[in-house]
């Protein structure tokens, strides 16, 4: 598969969440199913954007929708590993934010999956996008590589 990545190094990520697996995130092949995988993204991204004071699920104006989302899988994850969730922004545009996220195996140096999703920012009551607000702005801006 010419396309296809290679695995990401630890280095090339700013923020890192660490992600218990659960018993019942393992399918029948003895693995980390791939639906969790993308829990995981959501999870460091939303967890980075609270913590920052950029998001509030219930109240805030402007909400992130997801228009696109990859992942690319290098190794297995498997319970009882923790997860170490790698957040970076690749792209701030008028109303999107490309998040790229690798996921390791602890401490390990290179991905075992990475992957990226754009949210596009709309108002919360129209779904019309609408330009990033300050405050996410200064949030993601020591997340930009």
């Amino acid at each position: 598969m010419p396309d296809r990545p290679l695995p990401d190094l630890r280095t090339t990520y700013r923020h890192f969440v660490a992600i218990p697996t659960r018993w019942m995130d393992n399918d029948v092949y003895g693995h980390v199913n791939n639906v969790h995988y993308y829990s995981f993204f959501d999870t460091v991204v939303n967890g980075y954007l609270i913590r920052e004071g950029a998001l509030d699920p219930a109240a805030s104006a402007v909400i992130g929708l997801v228009v696109e989302t990859k992942c690319n899988y290098f190794e297995s994850l498997s319970f009882p590993d923790e997860v170490q969730a790698g957040l970076r922004v690749a792209r701030l545009g008028g109303s999107s934010v490309r998040y790229e996220i690798g996921l390791f195996r602890g401490e390990a140096a290179h991905a075992a999956a990475q992957g990226h999703f754009i949210h596009v920012y709309v108002d919360r009551e129209s779904r019309r996008p609408v330009p990033l607000p300050e405050a996410l702005k200064r949030a993601l801006a020591p997340l930009a590589i």
